[in-house]
């Protein structure tokens, strides 16, 4: 039988307080989680995109508490988790919690759902885990009739998201075998600390290749921020905040205009944190929307976990359904950055099937940080990395 797990996650404010072990411990797999995914993605992932390690290590981690054996010693390597099932459980409720504000500037919501088939039973200690760790709720449904309870449980992330994750799951996701979805969901939409003027966007080149260029509507201003070059990267690093919070993007912008490839393969640096200084940076930055379909298991795979795909023992999920194994890992992501803020958004679905049989310096004249060529960013708060990705076209 089929169960499928389901993630959407939309970055947030996440807090870390310096004396949580378990929650350090977390953060730092985060990290190195989001360099193995990104470097497998990119591989794979043509052009611009957008992911969201988090959102997927977070629906897994509830995955590996049902896992035994093998199978919870491959998810816990491969998603870089705690190293043990309760630092994980520590960590996961400490985190939660953190994802739930709503206030003028900043809103953010998380929440998180079970949905099972009626014939299926889940063992009381999972429950109990999903309810008290997880803080997710319990809803049986009729996974026979495919259309209706697909559209249950893609309505509840339509929601949860503000409207930008879509049809995560399809009808014939759900096979005769479907058993149970898990689903996680965060949405977040901030206003920057320092708005683009509306008036100063206007069309700009930006270069694809050194050679082939192409106008996009561009935005700027200049004003003071965290700001870094790093020559040992080749890069440079600009810092934008949010207001109302401990959140920040942080762009990447290669001095080469052809220079993200081999900035990619620096990827594990690239996340460590930069010695930023309060610069004056003329600032330019083009409008995006990007938006992604992830097939997550062939990563997964490459990151040594294999048998949750093929004799996986999760013989912790339910009391009367034994024999399953996850046949599907998709995620959805959003995102969207304007002249006000940013909105983003992400959905991994995890299917899980039954066998059959410092200061500012003041200077005259600003630093330039003039995205017109790819670049990677990523949505960051207090060291969590929520969100990854890189714009290469409009």
């Amino acid at each position: 039988m089929k169960c499928v797990l389901l993630l959407t996650l939309l970055y947030g404010v996440l807090g870390v307080p310096v004396e949580d072990e378990a929650l350090q411990e977390f953060v730092a797999g985060n990290h190195k989680f989001t360099a193995a995914v990104y470097k497998e993605l990119s591989k794979k992932q043509q052009g611009n995109f957008i992911v969201s390690p988090l959102s997927a290590e977070v629906v897994l981690a509830l995955t590996n508490e049902a896992a035994r054996g093998e199978t919870a010693t491959e998810l816990t390597t491969g998603l870089s988790l705690p190293s043990t099932k309760e630092k994980t459980q520590k960590a996961i409720k400490s985190l939660l919690p953190k994802l739930k504000r709503s206030e003028e500037h900043l809103k953010l919501l998380s929440a998180n759902k079970i949905y099972t088939d009626k014939s299926l039973k889940l063992e009381d200690d999972f429950k109990t885990i999903a309810s008290t760790i997880y803080d997710s709720g319990v809803e049986s449904v009729n996974f026979a009739n495919k259309e209706k309870s697909s559209a249950t449980v893609n309505d509840w992330v339509e929601d949860k998201t503000n409207h930008k994750i879509k049809n995560l799951i399809k009808p014939n996701d759900i096979q005769d075998n479907t058993k149970a979805i898990l689903v996680n969901a965060l949405y977040f939409s901030g206003k920057w600390t320092s708005p683009f003027e509306d008036y100063t966007t206007n069309k700009k080149k930006f270069f694809k290749t050194k050679d082939d260029s192409v106008d996009v509507e561009t935005m700027s201003q200049t004003e003071y921020f965290n700001y870094y070059e790093n020559p040992t990267l080749n890069a440079k690093f600009l810092e934008l905040p949010y207001k109302g919070a401990d959140i920040q993007m942080v762009i990447v912008l290669p001095n080469e205009k052809e220079g993200l490839n081999s900035v990619e393969q620096n990827i594990e640096h690239l996340l460590a944190p930069q010695p930023f200084k309060q610069e004056r940076v003329d600032v330019q930055l083009p409008r995006f929307t990007i938006e992604t379909e992830i097939k997550f298991v062939p990563i997964l795979k490459s990151l040594g976990i294999n048998r949750l795909f093929d004799n996986a023992d999760l013989t912790g999920m339910s009391s009367n359904f034994k024999d399953l194994y996850v046949s599907d890992v998709i995620q959805k992501a959003f995102i969207n950055v304007t002249e006000s803020g940013t909105e983003a958004a992400a959905a991994t679905a995890v299917l899980v099937n039954k066998i059959d049989s410092v200061g500012p310096i003041y200077e005259d004249k600003p630093v330039l940080f003039h995205a017109d060529h790819p670049y990677l960013y990523l949505i960051k708060s207090n060291g969590v990395i929520l969100f990854a990705g890189r714009f290469t076209r409009p």
